[in-house]
């Protein structure tokens, strides 16, 4: 064998390692792009050899992240950044390996590290959507508070969800015409709000809060529906490793067209359980008296409900969030009135995207059914309702404080007794402010 030839082979003997780290680097980086996390994390993992290679902990710690081994992933991140201080995009990747560990001043601190580097619109407006999970769970250690104040107008095609044809036949009453108040009416609105929400911790995992809220609807066209609502809560919650329990009582009230129509004291008991950064599990109860005023007493009840809820945010373009849940409800009329009692099964859809920076979008639908318990003493028939709900709504942030909203509803409830059954569709547009 020729010198030339045993040197050749002594060159590609040197060389292969490097040629292999490459080929595992470009396949990690592949990965990723695709949206493969964990078999991006599971190529990188076998290769222990390649730590401390600046290039290969980059996409390993990147992976780590996103598979949800975030502590394996800030290690190699950080020993990234002693050798590129400046890397902007490491730098993120590291914040938001802090923000999965609940290391939140830290990932603070990298998020605005990167914002003063005037990052694109898309990368500043995730960066603040980060900023402001961290403040929305700053009650854990320290007292913080949010507040905000919304106005809008908008168009509602039926304000008393009443039937559409003032002509319909009932259950042994055959042909009647509904009264005036009973029927479709539509007007342009008003609409405010105002509230605010208060933390303080009080020991490792437990804190106490209160707050409240107030609206107000004003129909243009039909002024005996305006509504003005006004609630109140204080309770506690305790956090024990991915576990939130959360403890509340509640009261609000309702007027009518400036009369009392409802009060409603109550309680909720709720649990959540993060199962890791993209998947949350959540489960609660709730009491409460409902307590109508005025013409519509015979109405009032106790009302028990529970429900399971499920919600997964995806790693991808557009940053989808999807969310379900399903609930059971029992109202118990405490008037003597077994007729307006009833069994409820609900359930909710809905999505939420971020189609460009500052823009969401989200769509929801909820089906309810309602299965009362005794015949109507005049119809004498049960009554059996099915309920549909679609939303959309569009938003634009125009900072971290201000945005506007675009929203449409829509709704649909069939019974086996006419005079119940409606639709309406209601849009309207909204300013909001936040203080934070």
């Amino acid at each position: 064998m020729g010198f030339k030839r045993l040197f050749a082979i002594f060159l590609l003997t040197i060389a292969f390692p490097s040629f292999a780290f490459a080929e595992v680097v470009d396949e990690v980086k592949a990965m990723l792009e695709q949206g493969k996390a964990n078999e991006a994390y599971g190529l990188a993992s076998q290769h222990p050899e390649l730590f401390g290679d600046p290039t290969f902990d980059f996409y390993y710690g990147v992976s780590a992240i996103d598979s949800g081994h975030a502590g394996e992933g800030v290690l190699a991140l950080e020993r990234y950044i002693i050798n590129f201080p400046n890397n902007t995009s490491a730098r993120l990747e590291l914040a938001r390996g802090y923000y999965v560990l609940g290391e939140d001043a830290r990932a603070s601190e990298e998020f605005r590290k990167v914002l003063a580097t005037n990052p694109p619109p898309d990368v500043e407006t995730n960066i603040q959507r980060y900023l402001d999970a961290i403040r929305a769970r700053e009650w854990r250690y320290k007292t913080s508070g949010t507040a905000f104040l919304e106005a809008g107008f908008g168009y509602d095609s039926n304000v008393n969800a009443g039937v559409s044809n003032a002509n319909i036949s009932l259950p042994t009453l055959g042909p009647v015409t509904v009264v005036g108040a009973g029927v479709k009416q539509h007007s342009r609105f008003e609409y405010i709000a105002a509230g605010g929400q208060l933390s303080q911790p009080i020991a490792p995992g437990l804190a106490v809060f209160g707050g409240g809220s107030a609206t107000a609807s004003f129909n243009n066209q039909a002024s005996t529906f305006n509504q003005e609502n006004f609630g109140v809560n204080a309770g506690m919650t305790y956090l024990r490793y991915k576990n939130l329990y959360r403890f509340s009582g509640f009261y609000s009230h309702t007027d009518l067209d400036s009369h009392s129509f409802l009060e409603s004291p109550g309680a909720t008991a709720e649990w959540q359980y993060q199962y890791d950064e993209l998947q949350a599990f959540n489960a609660y109860a709730q009491y409460a008296n409902l307590d109508y005023h005025g013409a519509d007493t015979p109405r009032s009840s106790n009302f028990y409900a529970g429900g399971l809820g499920y919600r997964k945010a995806f790693i991808a373009s557009w940053q989808p969030l999807f969310t379900l849940e399903a609930n059971y409800g029992r109202e118990n009329n405490t008037e003597n009135r077994d007729d307006l009692s009833r069994n409820i099964f609900g359930t909710r859809l809905a999505l939420g995207v971020t189609p460009f920076p500052k823009w969401a979008v989200s769509v929801g639908g909820i089906y309810q059914k309602s299965w009362y318990l005794d015949p109507d003493p005049i119809l004498l028939t049960t009554r059996m309702d099915s309920f549909y709900s679609g939303t959309t709504a569009i938003s634009y942030a125009f900072n971290p404080h201000l945005s506007a909203w675009a929203e449409y509803l829509y709704q649909k409830n069939n019974s086996n007794i006419a005079l119940f059954s409606y639709t309406r569709d209601v849009v309207a547009f909204k300013l909001r402010y936040d203080f934070k």
